[in-house]
């Protein structure tokens, strides 16, 4: 390692770009190459966020490179890949990607890459168990996005709901990032407070308004995608906030796409749960317990992740 930080983007689409803008913006890393397909496409975007530089809060090394940079890179950002596109989910993207995600891995791996991946194109749980696979690195150095939108999404309409700043708001999204994902109703808080007894104790406060809550949270990108084509400045915020968790080596608890080996009674799977993030990766993940309901529905998002696991990788899954 060269001493600072290293974080290597692979794809300046929406997302990708969006991400290396909030990382000037924030200051959180000294060095940020950029590596596209489309070579002049990631030289504009160095050179536009160059010229933000003056403006920084600390001095940011920014270039567009090829994957020869990942050798020394602390962290490998990938957001390439195809998009969603109005109608499809996200599991719909997977053949496209799967082949891309391929390329893209043994390319880095080739560079000398000893560092961590975080994984945010979709469908992330199975690219992120993809990019496990391919790249032969340890399962904690493997992080995928998972549900840190989702659970974004979520802190920010409860707070609506109730009145606080999301940042007081600790409830959780878990699952597969997407269409069967399940809020954590019975961890959800508000100042140690539980949302579940707040709704029963007080008449302004409802049920219905609480699965309405979930049901926005979950279709939020067809939303969003539906009004602008994609969603981006969400995802991209949650990329640097994790980058950051790891630089900074913060134990941070986040809802990332983590692997399940036994934990929530799953195994062999990336899927969303609350994990700590460090310098290493993923610390451990953290079990919560469960109601009966919501470990049927994890159990069944699991499942559906499983199955598209199965026919690319089934000789390998036991």
């Amino acid at each position: 390692m060269n001493g600072v930080n290293r974080v290597a983007l692979i794809g300046t689409g929406f997302v990708g770009s969006s991400y290396a803008f909030a990382m000037l913006n924030q200051g959180i890393t000294e060095e940020l190459v950029l590596i596209d397909l489309n070579k002049e496409k990631s030289e504009g975007d160095a050179m536009d966020l160059n010229h933000g530089l003056p403006f920084a809060p600390s001095p940011t090394k920014i270039w567009f490179g090829d994957y020869s940079d990942c050798k020394d890179a602390d962290l490998v950002v990938i957001t390439a890949g195809a998009n969603q596109k109005p109608g499809e989910t996200r599991l719909d993207l997977v053949d496209k990607n799967m082949k891309v995600f391929q390329s893209i891995v043994s390319q880095v791996m080739a560079s000398g890459f000893n560092g961590i991946f975080l994984v945010a194109t979709n469908p992330v749980d199975i690219l992120t168990y993809a990019t496990w696979k391919f790249s032969g690195l340890p399962k904690e150095r493997i992080i995928g996005s998972g549900t840190i939108l989702d659970t974004a999404r979520f802190r920010y309409l409860l707070g609506e709901y109730f009145q606080v700043d999301a940042r007081n708001v600790h409830a959780y999204i878990i699952g597969e990032h997407g269409d069967t994902e399940l809020p954590v109703w019975s961890h959800a808080d508000i100042g140690g407070r539980s949302v579940l007894d707040l709704v029963n104790e007080r008449s302004e406060y409802k049920q219905a308004d609480l699965e309405n809550i979930f049901t926005n949270v979950r279709d939020a990108a067809y939303h969003i995608i539906q009004r602008k084509g994609a969603t981006y400045y969400g995802i991209a915020m949650g990329l640097a906030r994790l980058t950051k968790a790891i630089l900074q080596n913060e134990n941070a608890v986040l809802t990332v796409s983590a692997y399940l080996d036994g934990q929530y009674g799953q195994h062999n799977i990336y899927i969303g749960v609350p994990a700590i993030v460090n310098r290493n990766g993923i610390r451990e993940v953290i079990e919560l317990k469960l109601t009966e309901e919501e470990r049927a529905k994890f159990s069944h998002s699991a499942n559906v992740l499983k199955q598209v696991l199965d026919s690319f990788f089934h000789h390998e899954r036991p």
